[in-house]
């Protein structure tokens, strides 16, 4: 990702026109805008189509950022990171409202690590982003598990290590989702109950090992509920008490071929709340550039109710055409088909018309990064 790098004194001396001192905060802007039009199939139950402009994500998540560093001596640096998420339609804010929803914590870096403090990745997402192809598109795995798109914890402590080949993290959130807007984007466990150590906490935690032409990595998640919060994503099991949990375990890889990268991975989740439910989320994908400008992708992922006949596959092919490093036009096409009682849309954030039925959906739309 290209971008547009600022040096900033902070923000008087800024005002004031005047930078002075041995050493100065290097801060990145960044961001990301993309839309476009999409076309859905059987989004009501009686089988009608819609047009619209989907107000998540298109290719990638929309998004303003700034990162900055400090240089403290001694191979030492200073971090931080905020960035927002927004609907690019509107120019509304995402998850849940939060000003900086995608990322916002601070720390210190040096040879052995990151050691941040905020909201934050978590593992789980670190461990996913090599071997997801496809990625946080409108059409992929995360409309068949939406907290793969919304892995990130409040209130944390992180740290990612990278030692030759190896990566090792972790976090540890004293109360993981501050926001009550309900749905993927905030499911009101701020946690941080004097007498209660488990409210609202989660913990995640991964193991990798990646070169330029082959990764592979594991990771672990679990998080803790209270009273009155809501499930992320899954199945109707609230996690409304802090003995109740939600855990998930990674499993994934990729390798190359030439310039096609392959790419796998196995997710397996499973709920102890009122009623103990699990799901597993199996995907397989396939990126190939060629002819300098274009790049083509293609993915199928599976989620398998255990232990009922529900099940969501999901077909997911991509064309982009690059004009320059920065700006892009592409076409997704998206097939889910529904088993049993299911009822996933085909695309983030979208509807299907009832369970059980198969839906289509096709966009068109451009990127610009900076």
């Amino acid at each position: 990702m290209n971008t547009m790098k600022r040096t900033l004194c902070g923000a008087a001396v800024v005002a004031a026109g005047i930078c002075s001192g041995p050493a100065l905060a290097q801060v990145v802007i960044y961001g990301v805008y993309d839309t476009g039009v999409e076309y859905v199939t059987n989004a009501t139950a009686a089988k009608g189509s819609v047009w619209r402009m989907p107000n998540i994500t298109g290719a990638q998540p929309s998004r303003l950022g700034f990162r900055g560093t400090e240089d403290l001596g001694g191979d030492l640096k200073a971090v931080f990171v905020l960035e927002t998420g927004f609907d690019p339609g509107a120019g509304t804010i995402g998850q849940g409202n939060r000003l900086f929803g995608r990322q916002a914590n601070v720390g210190l870096r040096n040879a052995n690590g990151t050691l941040m403090l905020g909201r934050q990745y978590s593992m789980l997402s670190t461990a996913l982003s090599g071997a997801d192809v496809v990625g946080p598109s409108i059409h992929s795995a995360i409309n068949n598990d939406p907290y793969i798109n919304n892995a990130r914890t409040d209130n944390s402590v992180g740290y990612l290590g990278t030692f030759s080949n190896l990566r090792v993290g972790a976090t540890y959130s004293f109360g993981r989702d501050t926001s009550a807007a309900g749905g993927a984007g905030g499911s009101n466990c701020p946690g941080e109950v004097a007498g209660n150590r488990r409210a609202c906490r989660q913990v995640t935690a991964m193991l990798g090992y990646s070169t330029d032409s082959v990764g592979v990595a594991a990771a672990y998640d679990i998080m803790y509920g209270n009273t009155g919060a809501t499930n992320v994503s899954g199945p109707a099991n609230p996690l409304t008490s802090s003995s109740f949990n939600d855990e998930r375990f990674v499993f994934d890889g990729f390798f190359k071929v030439g310039a096609v990268k392959i790419g796998a991975g196995l997710i397996d989740r499973k709920t102890h709340a009122t009623k103990e439910t699990g799901t597993q989320l199996a995907f397989l994908g396939a990126s190939y550039p060629f002819a300098n400008a274009w790049v083509l992708d293609g993915q199928v992922s599976r989620l398998k109710v255990k232990n009922t006949a529900d099940a969501s596959t999901l077909f997911v092919a991509r064309g982009t055409y690059s004009f320059s490093k920065r700006t892009a036009a592409y076409a997704s096409l998206g097939y889910m088909r529904n088993r049993g009682a299911a009822a996933i849309p085909v695309d983030n954030g979208g509807v299907v018309g009832a369970p059980g039925m198969n839906q289509t959906g096709i966009m068109t739309g451009m990127r610009i990064t900076f």
